[in-house]
């Protein structure tokens, strides 16, 4: 079949590997399958998106809401790589899912409205599917409802036009849509079981999600989540859009 490809944009070794692994194992890949490629450290080159079964995005320390004057030469650079990506494949309707991070870049690409007005500390929420959510492809898939990982600064507070409300929260209204018939796109960390949020956690002790201080308990949060449901839609996901 033809490769998945996921872009990261993680500088930190040990959570970009992480995550790679993460993906690899929930979408039910081996190497060959999932090409990566990590646009923190370089420029997006061309790529045809024809040699790919569809494109993933990770999770970051960036902010895609955060003011352009914050932002680090790199970041920028970084945007305006997945701007000129996300115009192609939303026209095209090509596979795409993004995770976190993910949702922002989709968010603003599409005029939707990205802030700090439902950000999460870290830990497991309970995520509730839309009838619209129930009725899709990807997520009807899984459970009505199921506990995922979160841990974000920002996330997308109004919609873009056009876009389907596939899953929702109590804390954060907007944990899934979808543009399209095939771009998706996920407040939750659908990748992340126990060992790797606890890897992240450690990661990150001092990039502002939490007070340093609390890392031991978060860990023991983590430890004591159940959260295998999210994972089966990055494995719904490849399987639906696996090509020869």
């Amino acid at each position: 079949m033809k490769p998945f490809l996921l872009l990261a944009t993680r500088a930190e070794n040990v959570a970009a590997d992480g995550e790679y692994e993460a993906f690899l194992d929930a979408g039910r890949l081996v190497p060959d399958e999932l090409h990566r490629m990590r646009l923190e450290a370089g420029p997006l080159p061309a790529i045809d998106l024809d040699d790919y079964s569809g494109v993933i995005v990770g999770g970051s320390p960036f902010n895609a809401s955060d003011p352009d004057d914050v932002k680090s030469n790199i970041q920028r650079r970084v945007e305006g790589d997945f701007a000129r990506l996300l115009q192609e494949v939303v026209e095209r309707d090509f596979p795409f899912f993004g995770a976190c991070y993910g949702i922002g870049l989709l968010g603003t690409h599409q005029g939707g409205v990205v802030d700090r007005t439902f950000s999460e500390p870290i830990g497991a929420v309970r995520v509730t599917l839309t009838a619209e959510g129930e009725a899709d492809p990807v997520f009807g898939t899984v459970e009505p409802s199921f506990h995922a990982f979160v841990g974000h600064k920002e996330a997308c507070s109004v919609l873009p036009d056009g876009a389907v409300l596939l899953a929702s929260g109590a804390t954060c209204p907007v944990q899934a849509f979808r543009i399209g018939q095939n771009v998706y796109a996920t407040q939750f960390h659908p990748e992340l079981t126990v060992p790797g949020i606890i890897t992240r956690i450690r990661v990150y002790r001092d990039y502002g999600y939490f007070d340093p201080a609390e890392m031991d308990a978060l860990i023991a949060m983590a430890e004591s989540s159940s959260v295998p449901e999210p994972g089966r839609l990055i494995a719904a996901f490849t399987a639906r859009h696996a090509r020869p």
